[in-house]
């Protein structure tokens, strides 16, 4: 693929699933970043601007990056002129290709677009910056007030490629449990706090005309989007157990008392898998389960109008979940426990949803670095940070005139804050840093969140003994291929199992050899490799 030196905008599209809405100024001298004025051409004082060409990897409701305010000001102020490539799908398949071929742009954008892995095998084709970021003070700004986001873009080399974003904002937990407090009041009930008490209110749900609409066989009485592991997910369940799961854990990795565990052959996931079991032969979860895409999951529990379809569920907040008109039905609520004398947490998800890897790469080809990393430096300056994530100065976020700002609501009143946000900028897949002393009120759907987190936030959790850091644990690149292979054996055999023994059972009598199985496919062979790095990590801590 050759990069033209044309500005243009090229944009790949095709079907994609929309993801879970979890799915928001000072220049290399310290000014404004993003704001009006600032320098319209090349610092350096040629008078022309100096050609980038870059890729986007970016959701696929987001707009073109050519109508982004705050972009065009960033590039102006930097001296640049970006020609763009916008990703919304399939960049794993055309990301091997391109770097095969060495034909690369000269930045890249977007969470882990290019990976650790990536640095690994195609040596000698990503610049280091740590010998770069003189050119930067906004980075090393970030690195100074946040040390985490050095070690995160730090390899065990010392080198860094790809530099993080922390956005400050988001809950300490992406998933939150929700059930419908109007159907509950409907049939005289209470918040369940066990497992049991959850069977007979979803039994109430699904025998007693729940919503009041008269058809007593369309109410949907618990419902996730299928699989196990993950955001959203009935793995959360495993709360009920005093288990803290960690960034949602995808593939079931979590610690407890400093060891690093794996749910998935914990005798505690058997007994939620039984539970669920139950709750599927008596009709309690949505038959479509294991089948819906995420797309499906959110229409059905919107509901029709005034009706509501779900019961109880999980999501991001309510808001988005159900739609502004049904969200007032809803309330979060704590895990139940497995028992009355059970340990209560939940997942606990601020690394995950706050910081990211690899947030922008810059080519060791590219014959303009300068330029690029002035770029760079123009990013991430904190009030450009807001910017990138909730959208532009004006249309997207007010600016008080007293150092103080404010998100503005959807102009589009049809759209909820989260979709707009979305639409508007780069939102969680850009590159950025927003300080913890800027002063920003959020807009609704974000307030929503850290209201509705406030059940489960009561409940302490050990974050030093009983969360994984994973998010800042760096493993060499041939453990990272182990644990890879290991990762989807385990999975594959995990996630079969998981749906057979929901919706048929089985877990009981197949147990013990599940776990063996498990184990041989890579499991045990993780957890030793995982527990290394972590000791290593709690060492250096």
């Amino acid at each position: 693929m050759r990069f033209g030196m044309r500005k243009k905008v090229i944009v790949f599209t095709s079907v994609l699933m929309i993801a879970a809405a979890v799915t928001t100024a000072c220049g290399s001298s310290g000014g404004d970043g993003g704001g009006e004025g600032g320098a319209s051409t090349d610092p350096a004082g040629s008078g022309k601007k100096v050609k980038l060409t870059a890729i986007m990897t970016k959701h696929a409701l987001t707009k073109p990056l050519a109508e982004m305010e705050w972009l065009q000001k960033v590039e102006e102020k930097a001296g640049v002129d970006i020609e763009w490539q916008e990703i919304t799908a399939d960049w794993g398949q055309k990301k091997g290709t391109m770097l095969a071929s060495g034909d690369v742009p000269d930045l890249f954008i977007g969470p882990n677009v290019i990976t650790d892995a990536d640095f690994a095998q195609f040596q000698g084709l990503f610049q280091d910056l740590s010998g770069m970021l003189d050119q930067a003070p906004n980075v090393q700004k970030m690195f100074e007030e946040k040390p985490d986001t050095k070690r995160i873009a730090t390899q065990p080399d010392g080198k860094i490629y790809g530099l993080p974003k922390y956005q400050r904002f988001w809950p300490s937990s992406a998933s939150r449990l929700y059930i419908n407090q109007k159907w509950l009041d409907n049939l005289g009930l209470k918040v369940p706090t066990t497992w049991d008490e959850l069977y007979d209110v979803l039994v109430a749900f699904k025998e007693k005309d729940a919503n009041g609409n008269g058809d007593p066989n369309d109410e949907i009485p618990m419902d996730w989007p299928g699989g196990i592991g993950g955001y959203f997910n009935a793995a959360y369940l495993l709360g009920g157990t005093g288990m803290t799961l960690t960034d949602g854990s995808p593939q079931g990795y979590f610690v407890e008392d400093g060891k690093v565990k794996n749910f998935l052959t914990d005798d505690r996931y058997k007994e939620l898998v039984m539970f669920l079991n139950k709750l599927y032969k008596a009709g309690l979860i949505n038959p479509e389960v294991f089948t819906h895409d995420y797309t499906k999951y959110q229409s059905v529990a919107r509901g029709d109008g005034d009706t509501a379809k779900v019961g109880f569920t999980l999501g991001w907040v309510a808001s988005d979940r159900f739609g502004e008109k049904l969200a007032p039905q809803y309330t979060s609520i704590t895990p139940p426990k497995a028992a009355p004398g059970s340990e209560i947490s939940w997942s606990y998800d601020y690394n995950s949803l706050n910081y990211g890897v690899n947030h922008i790469v810059m080519s060791a080809k590219s014959k303009n670095k300068e330029a690029a990393m002035r770029f760079i430096n123009e990013l991430y300056a904190p009030e450009v940070g807001m910017q990138v994530l909730f959208g532009s100065l004006g249309p997207n976020i007010k600016d008080n005139g007293d150092g103080s700002y404010a998100v503005l609501p959807p102009a589009d009143p049809n759209m909820d804050p989260g979709t707009w946000k979305w639409t508007s900028s780069m939102a969680d897949n850009g590159a950025f840093y927003i300080p913890d002393s800027l002063k920003l009120t959020l807009g609704k759907d974000m307030q929503e969140v850290i209201e509705q987190s406030k059940p489960i936030e009561a409940i302490h959790i050990d974050v030093d003994n009983d969360v994984l850091p994973s998010t800042f644990m760096k493993y060499s690149t041939a453990d990272n291929n182990t644990m890879a292979l290991n990762n989807t054996n385990v999975m594959n055999l995990a996630n079969t199992s998981f749906a057979k023994w929901v919706t048929k059972g089985g877990v009981e009598a197949e147990w013990d050899t599940y776990v063996k199985e498990s184990e041989k496919a890579g499991l045990k062979q993780n957890l030793e490799i995982m527990q290394k790095y972590y000791d290593e990590y709690k060492k250096n801590q």
